[in-house]
């Protein structure tokens, strides 16, 4: 179920040079789980913009967007008080419901945000969390010390060696060894499939997908899964990964 609203801007700030963090005042109780998205509709766009939710409570929600077209350097130049329609509650988010122990959080970039949460879930329910985050340059870095304040065990990549792990997610994992029995994961696809290929616990992947609508009427974000075609937008974006047909 998702839910129609207006909501009102409390903070928009820079995070670096092109990731912002945006507080919005609303209701939240269409939001259920962690890894769920809203999608934001913007004056003079088409299109709603899909952006997964990073935290929430009873009154507020936090997103995390990267400034790359039009659209988000639109949501960039809104100030507190301004207001914006949203559709909350949106994708079937991640699934805690799991005898894992020692959970791993995977991120790459824009993914990192909608692990945030996630990371407190697992916190509160007695987990150990370890946290990988990877980057291209050390100047792209976010959430890193937010990760670590929370509790978690925390790991940096950055493909040019700036900073923390010279190399992928994967590289990480593999000279850091974290101990972990089962891992959730958001990023672009070539780093989940490099994941899956690369350790043999299970886990759930969230997937990046351009959307149309963003709650599975224009059958836009379909992909094959061992299950048959699936939704990115409504059955997802977290799928099994031993669901998914690469």
């Amino acid at each position: 179920m998702y839910k129609r609203g207006i909501y009102k801007v409390l903070a928009n700030e820079p995070l670096t040079a092109t990731v912002w963090r945006m507080v919005l005042g609303g209701d939240t109780q269409w939001i259920t789980a962690p890894g769920q998205f809203v999608n934001i509709a913007l004056d003079g766009r088409y299109l709603r913009r899909p952006i997964s939710v990073c935290d929430y409570d009873a009154a507020t929600l936090t997103i995390i967007y990267k400034v790359v077209g039009e659209g988000t350097a639109q949501m960039a130049r809104m100030a507190a008080g301004e207001e914006l329609d949203l559709l909350t509650g949106l994708g079937n988010g991640f699934d805690v419901r799991n005898d894992a122990q020692r959970p791993l959080l995977v991120g790459g970039g824009v993914g990192v945000p909608p692990l945030y949460n996630l990371a407190k879930t697992l916190l509160a329910a007695g987990r150990q969390v370890g946290v990988v985050l990877g980057f291209n340059t050390a100047g792209e870095i976010f959430y890193a010390e937010e990760f670590r304040t929370l509790g978690c065990d925390v790991y940096v990549a950055t493909a040019d060696g700036s900073a923390g792990t010279k190399g992928f997610v994967t590289t990480a994992i593999a000279e850091c060894r974290p101990d972990f029995d089962y891992f959730y994961a958001c990023g672009p696809l070539p780093m989940l499939r490099a994941l899956c290929d690369a350790v043999e616990q299970d886990g759930q992947l969230s997937f990046e997908e351009r959307m149309g609508c963003g709650f599975g009427a224009c059958m836009g974000c379909s992909c094959k899964t061992k299950y048959g075609n699936k939704r990115i937008c409504k059955e997802g974006p977290v799928l099994a990964k031993g669901e998914i047909i690469w």
